[in-house]
Parts: structure tokens; C-alpha cells; sequence
């Protein structure tokens, strides 16, 4: 008869219950509460493995569950302090997001496998798994699930993990390498001991030998092989048993299936003296096979360290202005509005805006370019830049965790949740191939047996080892890592993996024109003076084109529009500084969206703007000569009906922008711009662009790329601008150039860091090399597994033969992946 538990106490041990309703299961559709997280684990554990009659028979309370797990959680629990959350947590709405370090991963299998676990509880928004980093992304919605259960669901199947920090990651990754070199190095030498033993009794070298000179040689095979065995074989056994208890099967099931039996096979021949030992294949097998691992382990350590090294590159510490000077303070520190010092060869702490000061800055670690960039006040410099020339003061945009370096490696790591197609469908082609694998195993088994041969279980065995899936299960993950590694060196950034599947189907191309094709900065490309301005502003001859310039500079300088740049850049370039704004009082300032400006200076009135906005205003019609004169200029000036001067202001076409032009020719191009027709067909003229549409609002943008769509084309949209966001969202793949706005970033599936348009080529050959890897290493991988098999079956191959050809294909597929980043 059952017994009774006092109310208020753990249904499961008896014990007081000082924890109310934290640990509830379900026994026999009641609702029962236990003291502790161990308790709970294991009152759920005998329900769902249909024992809940355990409780009905008992005669005394169990003990109580496992208090390391309870002390597991309390420490876990720490990770749900805001506090500790504020450094690697960030806010996306209603969810928050985290990158973490998860040790233990060894195969594509374990990506899936935790996906998949974490998939099940409520409040996951995401959870995307990168095998080759070890790392994994993980969206969820706080109000569901906090942090510490997370973490803890991830412990329950085995998989210890931390919030992502690069020093931790470095490490775990030593940690797990030292292991490593361990189990491989005790595998190795006792693979030497096992196989002299073993070569006497081959090749009879030590002459005819007596059954208990074999006996005794096989006794001392089995102590060397134990511990290769138990533990340099662990590995393989723990992932297996992982597989398992998750419900399904990875590739190392049936290594694990064939060391084991092969282990236990040779036990059998020991106690009763008879028959044929493996030992020697066994330890061989686990040699060959960690050899394997290493090499893959050491590989995708290399292809992921470019980005986790880029955080090394932000300095510990950094120089924050207070009320006794600039002092001291940790960089993480820093929030926004803080001022800071940073001083020539220092490196940039944090992103912000300069307030102070003027130097070179290089920025290679972000864009790939190594020629310093000139920044002045009140351009934006990032993180991890270095400080070239000259100090510089700055005041800070946002904390160390939203900077821009931190931004690209969470963008990355979300890139890689979006598997491509063909990555998909090798995830699961592995785990049916396993399946089958038992099953061939297991119906040769049988017909060996019913033959009589006595090497069926051998046949077996070489089965299980020689087709074992590893190299199929890294065919994809390590060519896309390696891709996106080397396209991070380059300074482009994916923010989606099957992107590059979609870029080697594409079709057209769309540029949008301002800041894509042209660099987005205005300049004046002539200019001309009325002669009647040396009487108009009672001045010297030789003073009147800078005292005009210097004028039409100030009235530009209280517009936004970007033609205003023009005009500063202008005095700038020239050294033109005769006349300063000190010399102009400004007032009545009128801005007319699209036309121009009207304004008083000096009390004097002014008309600065568009030709039809001019002319508009004159009080008589222009003389021929003059409007010759001012024939295509687009900015004209005037005061009391007369014009003054006017200008030529346009926007230059990038240096590059004709080669790239050439080497894309075998797509269709399109330029799609809102600017006037007149000057996309002038720049589609130069560049050679067959197709140019302009006067696009952002409605007729979205409009022409879905057209395009309609008609089966895959599109690639180029753009920068604000107004590009929505088309920049509707094409296949878009990508923002230059210096895009974080709008059209947002929106972007490709973010080309550098200015030069070079990289759009590299993408997109880097996209065809990618797709071109990926074929190879699942044609080699199928190749190699279905060629094998037949020899196998027929018994043709020995189980260390198996071990060295499956050990030999997964290293052939990685070092393939590598090749990406050269």
C-alpha cells in the first residue's frame, strides 16, 4: 500500500517543501509538488517512462533528487539578474536575444539535435546553431521563460553553456583541444603497443606460438585497448547517448555500435580462448576516426576565429572626460552622450561622433580596406578603428554591446539560421543514411550467418565504421562558415546564409543611382559670375568670385539639402577662406521644398536655387548671352531680378562603377532612381546600362521589381538611401552599399562595409564558389559512402581499412571547405 505524504511536503522525498508550487509535476492527471529541481527531474522521468505506478506501491519516500542540479540551478539562476543581463543581452522588442558558447558540440547532429530541444519550450522565438563556431543564437520572449531555463534545458541534454565572450570562447576552445590531444595521444600509443602484439601473431615472427603465448598476448591487447576504449572513445559514446535519449540518431550511433561490439566480441574470445581478437582494429579505428575530429575541430576553430577575434580588437579601457579630466574608465562602461578622449595610436573604444579634432582612422578590421580614412567633426567613427594621426574628442552613440563590430558578429550569427535549401536537405539526408546504414548492417549480419561464414560479425562491423555520414553532415556548415569568414575579410557582411544560394540564381540587377553608382557627394563642376557682380557687391575684381562663393556657402549652410555639401567641400579644397561666415548676418530664412532658398544678408535679399525658381522671379526676360551662359546649370543665385552666378553642381560617378558595369554584363542591368530622367540617362549613358528609369518614387520602385518578379526573374536590388528600404526588402536579395542609412541596412540581406563596388563582384563570385564547394564535398561524401559499401557487404574490407577511408573523407571535405579562404 501506498504511503501517505504530509501535506505541505515534497510528494516526491517527504521532505518539507519550502518552495510552494516551483516544482509541479503530473502523476496520474493530479498535480503534485516537489521540494527541489532534482525531484522534479525525477518524478518526470519515472512518468514519462510510463512507471507512475512506482507511487502507488511505494512503502517510503524516495530520496531526494539530485542536489547538484538544484545547485546547478541556483547558479544558473544568477543569469536572469538584469544587471548581468545588461553586457551580453540584447533587447528586440518584445524578445531578447543572446549569443552563447556551447561545449560539447562535435557534429551537424548536435546542432539539430539542440535546435530541435530547445524548440519545445514555450517562449522560444528562434534558436539557430553554428557547429563550426560552437556557438549558438537564441531569441526568446522573458515573460515565457527566463534565461536560467534555457540554459538549464540545454544542461539537461547534456550541453554546458555561457553567455558568448571572446576570451571564454578562446578558452573553452583550448580546453576542448587539450582534450583532444589527450584521448588522441593515448589512442596513438596504444595503437603501437596493440599492433606489435598483434603483428606476431600475424606474420608468426616470433615462430610458431603456443595457444597460451596467444592467449597471453590477446589478455595484454585488451588492457592496452580498455582504456582507448573508456576514454579516449568517450566522445563518441556521449554524443550517441545524446542522439538517443533525444529520440533519434546522428553518425556516431553506429561507430559507437561498432566499438562496442567489436569491444565486447573481443572479451568473449579472451575468457573462453577461442576465436579471433580485433583489438588492434579497435584502437586503430578510434585513432583514425580522432584524428578526423581533430583536424575538423582545429578547421572550423580557424574559419570562425576572423570574427571572434575582431572583438579582441575593442581596448579594455578608455578615456572619459569628468569633472577632474578625462580618467580611466572600463570601455564596457560607457554609455551614451558620454565624452571621450582618444589619442593618436589609440584604438576607438566605442562607436560615436567626433566633436573634436580631426586624424586618419583605420578602419580595415570593418571594411577590409587598409587605406586610412580622414574623419573630422561630427563624422561618425567606430569601435575597433585605429587612431592614425591626430587626438581626437568624441561623444559616445551607444554602449560597447550595440556597436557596430558587435552588431556585424550577431548579424552573422543570424545569418547562419537561415540554412539554404541545399544545407537542409543534407542535415536530413544524414540522419536516413544512418538509418539505412543499420539496416544493410544488420540484414548482411544475417546473410553471412545463414552462410556460416565466421566473419559475419566482422562484415558487420566494417559496415557501421566504412559508411558512417560525418563527411555528408560537414559538406555544407563548413563551406558556408568559410564563405562567410573570408566575405568578413573582404568587409562584407551577410546577414542571411542562403542568400548565397539565391545570388547564383539571380537575373537582374537593380542599381538604385545616388550613393550606388555615384558616390552620393555633390561637387562643383564649374561655376560662372555675372561681370555686374563687382558692382552689385561694391568690390575688388579679384575678390569677387571668393566673396560669391563664400556667400552662396553661408545661405547653403542652414539647408539640409545635400547639394549644400558641395559648396563647403568647394571651400574647403580651395583653401578659400578671404571671406568667413563671420562676414555675413544672416536673416528671413525661407526654404522652398524642391526649388530653393530666399533669405537676406546682410539686409540685402537673396534668391538662391533651381533655374525655374529664378527665373521665375526676374524682372526681365534673360538676355541671350547670359542664358547661353548659364546653359545646365542647376543652382542659380540672384538679387533685385538679376542673376548672379550660377553653378554647375553634380554628382560624380564612382571610379569603379564602369569595370564592375563590364564584369556583371552577363545580367541584366537596370539603374531605378527618383532622380530626373535627364541624369539617369546621362549616367546609364556612361557606364553603358541599357535600361534606366528615373523619376521613381519609392511606390514605382516596388512596382517595377515586382513586374520583374512576375515575369520569373531573380533580382538583385543595389541601394542606400532611406527611400530604398521597401524595394530593397521586396527583391530576392538586396544589398546595401557604401555608406548606407541603418534603414536600408535593416532591410538589407548583404551590407557591403567599404565604399568600393568591387565587392558586389566578390559576393557574387563568392556565392557561385560557395554553391560550386557545397556540390563537391555532397558529391564526394555520397561518392565515397556508396562506393564503399560494396565492399564492405562482400567482406572485402577490414574494420580498420573502414576506419581509415571514413576518417580520410570527412579531413578531404573540410580542407575542400577551407579552399574558400584563399
Amino acid at each position: 500500500m501506498s504511503i501517505v505524504i504530509t501535506s505541505g511536503h515534497c510528494f516526491h522525498c517527504g521532505l518539507p517543501n519550502t518552495e510552494g508550487n516551483a516544482f509541479p509535476t503530473t502523476i496520474q492527471s493530479i498535480l503534485h509538488h516537489m521540494c527541489c529541481p532534482g525531484c522534479q527531474a525525477v518524478s518526470q522521468a519515472i512518468v514519462e517512462n510510463g512507471l507512475e505506478s512506482y507511487y502507488e506501491f511505494r512503502t517510503e519516500p524516495a530520496a531526494r533528487g539530485d542536489a547538484a542540479l538544484d545547485n546547478t540551478m541556483s547558479k544558473l539562476a544568477v543569469y536572469d539578474e538584469p544587471e548581468l543581463q545588461e553586457e551580453f543581452v540584447f533587447e528586440e522588442g518584445k524578445y531578447k536575444s543572446i549569443q552563447l558558447t556551447v561545449e560539447g558540440i562535435t557534429c551537424a547532429a548536435c546542432g539539430w539535435l539542440i535546435e530541435k530541444q530547445l524548440a519545445k519550450l514555450d517562449g522560444i522565438k528562434q534558436v539557430s546553431v553554428n557547429v563550426s563556431s560552437r556557438r549558438a543564437m537564441i531569441s526568446w520572449d522573458e515573460s515565457l521563460l527566463k534565461l536560467s531555463g534555457v540554459l538549464s534545458r540545454l544542461k539537461s541534454v547534456g550541453y554546458e553553456s555561457l553567455p558568448f565572450q571572446p576570451d571564454r570562447h578562446e578558452a573553452s576552445y583550448k580546453k576542448e583541444q587539450k582534450a583532444f590531444i589527450k584521448k588522441l595521444g593515448l589512442a596513438g600509443i596504444m595503437t603501437m603497443q596493440v599492433m606489435m602484439l598483434a603483428m606476431g601473431q600475424y606474420f608468426d615472427v616470433l615462430g610458431s606460438l603456443e595457444d597460451e603465448t596467444v592467449s597471453f598476448f590477446n589478455a595484454v591487447s585488451l588492457l592496452l585497448t580498455t582504456p582507448v576504449v573508456l576514454y579516449s572513445g568517450s566522445i563518441f559514446y556521449v554524443s550517441a547517448f545524446k542522439a538517443l535519449m533525444a529520440r533519434t540518431v546522428n553518425m556516431d550511433v553506429p561507430v559507437t555500435i561498432a566499438i562496442v561490439a567489436t569491444y565486447i566480441a573481443g572479451i568473449r574470445v579472451v575468457n573462453k580462448n577461442t576465436g579471433e581478437v580485433y583489438f588492434e582494429s579497435i584502437c586503430m579505428f578510434i585513432f583514425f576516426l580522432l584524428i578526423g575530429r581533430y583536424l575538423e575541430h582545429r578547421a572550423r576553430h580557424k574559419a570562425s576565429l576572423t570574427s571572434a577575434n575582431m572583438l579582441k580588437l575593442i581596448p579594455v579601457t578608455a578615456q572619459k572626460q569628468t569633472a577632474d579630466g578625462f580618467v580611466s574608465v572600463l570601455a564596457k562602461q560607457l554609455v551614451k552622450d558620454d565624452i571621450v578622449l582618444v589619442k593618436a595610436g589609440e584604438t576607438v573604444p566605442v562607436d560615436g561622433q567626433i566633436t573634436e579634432g580631426r586624424s586618419y582612422f583605420d578602419e580595415s578590421m570593418l571594411t577590409g580596406e587598409f587605406e586610412p580614412v580622414i574623419k573630422t567633426v561630427g563624422q561618425r567613427i567606430y569601435a575597433g578603428s585605429l587612431n592614425q594621426q591626430d587626438s581626437i574628442v568624441m561623444e559616445v552613440e551607444a554602449s560597447v554591446k550595440y556597436a557596430m563590430m558587435n552588431q556585424i558578429l550577431r548579424l552573422q550569427e543570424l545569418a547562419m539560421a537561415n540554412k539554404p535549401k541545399v544545407a537542409a536537405i543534407a542535415d536530413k539526408l544524414s540522419r536516413y543514411f544512418v538509418v539505412v546504414v543499420l539496416v544493410i548492417a544488420a540484414l548482411t549480419y544475417s546473410y553471412w550467418t545463414m552462410q556460416n561464414d565466421p566473419h559475419a560479425f566482422w562484415i558487420a562491423i566494417s559496415i557501421l565504421i566504412a559508411t558512417c555520414p560525418c563527411a555528408l553532415s560537414l559538406a555544407t556548415p563548413s563551406a558556408l562558415t568559410c564563405a562567410m569568414a573570408k566575405l568578413n575579410e573582404l568587409g562584407i557582411l551577410l546577414k542571411r546564409a542562403d542568400a548565397l544560394e539565391q545570388l547564383t540564381q539571380t537575373t537582374d540587377i537593380v542599381f538604385d543611382k545616388t550613393g550606388t553608382l555615384t558616390r552620393g557627394e555633390f561637387a562643383i563642376a564649374r561655376t560662372w559670375i555675372n561681370p555686374i557682380s563687382e558692382t552689385h557687391f561694391d568690390i575688388q575684381k579679384d575678390t569677387v568670385k571668393p566673396y560669391v562663393m563664400a556667400l552662396t556657402n553661408c545661405i547653403e549652410s542652414r539647408s539640409e539639402h545635400p547639394i549644400s555639401k558641395a559648396f563647403e567641400r568647394y571651400i574647403h579644397d580651395n583653401n578659400d577662406t578671404e571671406f568667413s561666415s563671420n562676414d555675413f548676418s544672416i536673416s528671413d530664412y525661407t526654404v522652398s521644398i524642391g526649388e530653393g532658398v530666399k533669405t537676406a544678408v546682410n539686409q540685402q535679399h537673396y534668391l538662391l536655387g533651381s533655374q525655374s525658381m529664378i527665373l521665375s522671379s526676374l524682372n526681365a526676360p534673360l538676355s541671350r548671352e547670359i542664358g547661353e551662359a548659364i546653359k545646365g546649370a542647376n543652382v542659380l543665385l540672384s538679387s533685385g531680378g538679376v542673376v548672379l552666378a550660377a553653378f554647375w553642381v553634380t554628382d560624380t560617378v564612382h571610379p569603379d562603377a564602369l569595370d564592375i558595369v563590364r564584369q556583371l554584363s552577363q545580367h541584366e542591368l537596370t539603374i531605378l532612381s527618383g532622380d530626373t530622367q535627364v541624369n539617369v540617362n546621362s549616367i546609364a549613358i556612361e557606364l553603358g546600362i541599357k535600361n534606366a528609369v528615373g523619376n521613381s518614387t519609392p511606390k514605382d520602385k516596388l512596382d517595377y521589381i515586382g513586374k520583374l518578379q512576375a515575369d520569373k526573374k531573380r533580382v538583385v536590388m543595389l541601394g542606400d538611401g532611406i527611400n530604398d528600404a521597401p524595394v530593397l526588402a521586396a527583391a530576392d536579395v538586396s544589398i546595401a552599399v557604401g555608406n548606407a542609412s541603418d534603414l536600408a541596412k535593416n532591410a538589407a540581406d548583404v551590407i557591403l562595409l567599404n565604399p568600393k563596388l568591387q565587392s558586389v563582384v566578390d559576393v557574387l563570385t563568392m556565392a557561385k564558389r560557395t554553391k560550386r564547394k557545397i556540390k563537391q564535398n555532397i558529391a564526394w561524401s555520397l561518392g565515397y559512402n556508396i562506393s564503399v559499401l560494396p565492399f564492405a557487404v562482400v567482406g572485402w574490407l577490414t574494420p580498420w581499412q573502414a576506419a581509415l577511408g571514413m576518417s580520410l573523407s570527412s579531413i578531404i571535405v573540410v580542407y575542400n571547405s577551407t579552399r574558400l579562404m584563399r
